[in-house]
């Protein structure tokens, strides 16, 4: 959903889009003397500009009834789980590439898991066993 904000400048955009082609309608108009060579400057510039000038309004208010968004961040959810932490050594998966913490739930409760030892592996994006 669009914040009052983007809404306000999209509005405010469209309105002046409108009136760029209503004047550029009328500048084509006032120089043609029939009747029947002003059409096409009407039917292109200041039909569409007069459409986009309602449009602009409507966006523009719009955006003033919707309430404004706070840019206070969001309180932590609290059951969100607390990211997964320990100080054992770094495990690894057989034939795996990537050294998790003891607790990461990609290897916890998996009796194949075994410490990494010196092997060089990359770091889990889950866990991430060490600073990067």
């Amino acid at each position: 959903m669009p914040t009052s904000r983007t809404l306000l400048w999209i509005g405010l955009t469209a309105a002046a889009a409108g009136a760029v082609l209503c004047v550029l309608g009328w500048y084509g108009i006032s120089g043609e003397r029939f009747a029947e060579r002003q059409l096409p400057y009407l039917a292109s510039c200041t039909v569409p500009g007069a459409a986009l000038i309602v449009a602009g309004a409507v966006l523009a208010a719009a955006a003033a009834l919707l309430p404004a968004r706070s840019v206070e961040p969001a309180p932590p959810d609290p059951e969100e789980p607390p990211p997964p932490s320990s100080d054992g050594p770094p495990l690894r998966v057989p034939g795996g590439t990537l050294a998790h913490r003891p607790d990461c739930p990609l290897v916890a409760g998996r009796a194949e898991a075994t410490e990494a030892g010196a092997a060089e592996l990359a770091p889990c994006p889950v866990c991430e066993p060490w600073p990067p």
